[in-house]
Parts: C-alpha cells; structure tokens; sequence
C-alpha cells in the first residue's frame, strides 16, 4: 500500500446496514412531514462527502483529487455549525492508514480506499483508485437458498453475529456438491436486506468469506 505523493490519500470505509424495521420507518416518514421530523430527531444521521465533482466555478472532474479534496474541505467550512455534513477522514500519512486499517475494523470499518492525487475523476473502475478490505474466513449456517435445490445460485447463510445475509452466486462445482445437502421448507424467507430465499431445514455448514461491505457481500469458499 503506497500513499506517498503518488498514492494517496487514504480514506477509511465504514458500513452501513438498514434492517427491514428502518426501511418501513422511512417508508412512513416520507409520507408525513411530522414522521419525518419526528424520525430524524430519533436517529440523527450524517452525510459523508468523500469527493467534489461540481464547483460553483464549473466541473472538477478533470482537476487532480488534491484540488478536489481542498475544494471540498473547503466549501464545508462555510456551512454553518453544528452540520451533519463532513468530509471523509484522509490522510497523505502511510503510518496513520495502517493505523486506521488496523485498529477500526471492530467499529465497522470495512477498509481503506487509496487514491492518487493526481488523478482526475473518472467514472466506473479506474486504477487510480485501490479499495484494501478486510475479509474473515468463518463458518456459517445455511437458512435457505435461491435457485433450485437441485441447481442452488446462492446461499442465505446465518453468520455469528445473528443476521441472515445472501451470498454471491455460487460456483458451478459447489452448487453441484451443495445441492444434495440441500432439504426444502415450504414458504418463502427474507434476509434483513429484504432479499427473499426458500428456507431448508438441517445443519448444513459452510465456509464463507464475509467482508464487512456495505452490502454485506459474502462468499461461499466451501462445504464444511
């Protein structure tokens, strides 16, 4: 990880999660400007500026990320304060993103995002940008699937921590070895993204690799 003067700076990710509860929350608040009112006074939130593409002045896009990044602190620092607005913490600091990577991972920070500060902004996958996440191999329990239990694309799987979450679709050769270990309730089940998977019974373990994304992305590796 290089974020010295050609790679930097550093900006550490956190996740956030949305329970289908939050969701019908917000449902009704945008029904109601007193539910909406009375919802934001419950749960306060914060927008996260990582980037500035437009300027009063015209596009930014095309100026390098450390004309970018000034521009953005310094358009924040004439909202008035207290602001829910705030720029993501970066740093130029190789020791400082170590730090980060290696002592936030407990408080949801999925990773650190380096940047070159000579880059412009360009859209979609570009090189000038290196995500470095934290990925845990642990055991999970298979809830369900999607698919066909003959021909299974994902797994739900109940990690430890208590959430059901849907992986990324299975490889053709663990599908074929899952498959048989597969045994189909009846009814529908949905993960707290809301993501809809027909539930099995038994204790079918796997193996996954389960970033802490923000989409929660979980990778099956193998049949345990």
């Amino acid at each position: 990880m290089n974020t010295g003067p050609d790679r930097g700076p550093t900006t550490p990710r956190r996740t956030i999660r949305q329970s289908c509860t939050q969701q019908r929350d917000n449902a009704r608040a945008a029904s109601s400007p007193t539910r909406a009112h009375r919802l934001a006074a419950r749960r306060p939130a914060h927008y996260i500026a990582f980037d500035a593409l437009q300027l009063p002045s015209g596009d930014a896009r095309p100026r390098p990320y450390s004309e970018r990044r000034a521009a953005l602190l310094n358009l924040l620092a004439e909202l008035p304060a207290p602001t829910p607005i705030q720029a993501v913490s970066a740093t130029a600091d190789r020791d400082t993103a170590l730090t980060w990577y290696n002592t936030l991972h407990n408080q949801g920070i999925e990773g650190i995002v380096a940047k070159r500060t000579t880059s412009p902004y360009r859209a979609g996958r570009t090189g000038a940008w290196l995500k470095i996440r934290h990925a845990d191999t642990i055991e999970a329990t298979v809830a369900g699937f999607t698919g066909t239990a003959r021909q299974p694309r994902a797994l739900a799987v109940r990690l430890p921590d208590g959430r059901v979450a849907l992986s990324q679709r299975l490889t053709t050769a663990l599908a074929t070895r899952i498959a048989p270990h597969l045994v189909p309730q009846s009814g529908r089940a949905y993960t707290q993204g809301g993501d809809a998977y027909t539930p099995v019974s038994g204790e079918v373990v796997v193996e996954v690799a389960a970033g802490t994304t923000r989409h929660a992305v979980v990778t099956v590796v193998r049949l345990r």
